[in-house]
């Protein structure tokens, strides 16, 4: 975890890529690929704050259109402190590098206003219910009258269509209707994850969706189209091919079954955990090997990765022995020295240690988000990396600015002010 105005090191040169930015890279000057593309978000939660923030990390400018009353509701998913205050956390990482527009989109001058930022840009994220755009009189359609090139990007639990459109689709449903959480039971009870896993897979496919619409509009003289962008189905592509096994087999796959022997975490001696996975035939020698058991490597229940499933409890047993026996330390370098893919199970304080970690940067605490720890931008590109230019804004932080680029004069700010239909920090 380093400060973001460390400079590159010189011993990254010849891979291409940068190993961090200095301090003149950062700030709300910076530009980046995406420069030119304007964003309006009108998400809520996990999945589009995720969509949009990728876009955001690489250069668009993303205006996240927030209820002038409470704001998004990131900005109300806190940790409590030692002191008893708040941190905002999940706003501060997933509302970087946007800006705040908070309106009240009951009010009519607001949605005009909402309007014309529309007919001038690139991208809309909508997280609605389903109909919810098209009684607000902002139908794709609609919009696509007076700007034919928007890319919608419409997110939601289930799609635009089919039986489940109008049920609620927090991403925990997902998880559970797609298979993960049966995938994933301990002794019978399902699973949940313990993160917004379904939301934040859903944000990195929107982003791509969303990049490979604007590549058709541009290259191609295309028009703009919709994304209909569920939570289920993202989830649905990630659960590997047990659809497919089924539709073949009939059976319906057990919980938490493996699909490669050796494979698991197994706890050392002092207490911490090592994860690894010997799941090629040459890999599970060496992994016999290292425990001193190299008389099995050709025994005929652990030649094959079929075999060694079927006699996954015997395997687990001894490699459990041998690493009982062993600190972690000892463990990860007597194995590495046999060439066993082998790793620590970390905890976030020892992710942020790790001199990998460390290393390449993956967390930064820039001086201009006052120094708030947060992930790098991701994926690291040679050329045009992307960018962290400024910190998560307050809640209408930009909305006086943005209403006067719209067009909106002073008085008209202070009476939309003044009935509550904008908020302008």
């Amino acid at each position: 975890m380093t400060d973001a105005s460390t400079p590159p090191s010189s011993n990254m040169a010849d891979t291409g890529i940068t190993r961090g930015l200095s301090s003149d890279s950062y700030g709300a000057a910076a530009v980046g690929m995406l420069n030119g593309v304007r964003v309006i978000d009108l998400s809520r939660l996990v999945a589009g704050n995720m969509l949009s923030l990728q876009l955001a990390d690489f250069g668009a400018d993303v205006i996240k259109v927030e209820s002038a009353r409470e704001g998004d509701t990131l900005r109300h998913w806190c940790e409590e402190q030692d002191n008893g205050e708040k941190l905002d956390s999940w706003w501060r990482v997933y509302g970087r590098n946007k800006k705040s527009l908070a309106l009240d989109l009951r009010d009519h001058g607001a949605l005009d206003v909402l309007r014309k930022l529309l007919d001038r840009a690139q991208v809309l994220i909508e997280s609605f219910r389903p109909g919810t755009l098209e009684s607000m009189g902002l139908a794709p359609a609609t919009l696509h009258k007076t700007n034919p090139k928007l890319v919608v990007v419409r997110v939601s639990g289930w799609g635009q269509t089919g039986p489940y459109r109008d049920l609620p689709g927090f991403g925990s449903l997902l998880e559970g209707f797609c298979g993960f959480a049966h995938k994933h039971s301990i002794d019978g009870v399902p699973q949940l994850p313990n993160l917004a896993l379904a939301d934040m897979v859903a944000g990195l496919t929107g982003a791509f969706a969303t990049l490979g619409a604007l590549r058709e509009v541009e290259v191609n003289a295309g028009q703009g189209q919709v994304i209909d962008l569920s939570l289920l189905e993202p989830m649905l592509a990630i659960m590997g091919p047990d659809v497919t096994a089924y539709s073949a087999t009939g059976r319906v796959p057990k919980p938490s079954v493996k699909i490669a022997s050796p494979r698991g975490a197994y706890r050392c001696r002092d207490g911490r955990w090592v994860a690894l996975s010997g799941s090629t035939d040459s890999m599970a020698r060496r992994l016999l090997e290292a425990i001193g058991r190299g008389d099995l490597a050709d025994a005929p229940r652990f030649a094959s990765n079929a075999a060694r499933l079927e006699n996954d409890i015997e395997l687990d047993a001894l490699i459990q022995d041998c690493i009982a026996q062993l600190d972690q330390d000892t463990c990860l370098a007597q194995f590495r020295s046999k060439g066993v893919t082998v790793g620590p199970v970390y905890n976030v304080a020892e992710i942020v240690a790790d001199r990998h970690v460390i290393e390449r940067e993956c967390f930064v605490a820039p001086a201009h988000t006052n120094g708030t720890v947060m992930h790098n931008v991701v994926p690291r590109l040679s050329r045009t990396p992307g960018l962290i230019r400024h910190a998560a804004p307050s809640l209408g932080e930009n909305t006086a600015e943005l209403l006067q680029e719209a067009g909106v004069d002073q008085a008209e700010i202070v009476a939309m002010s003044a009935r509550g239909a904008i908020r302008c920090s």
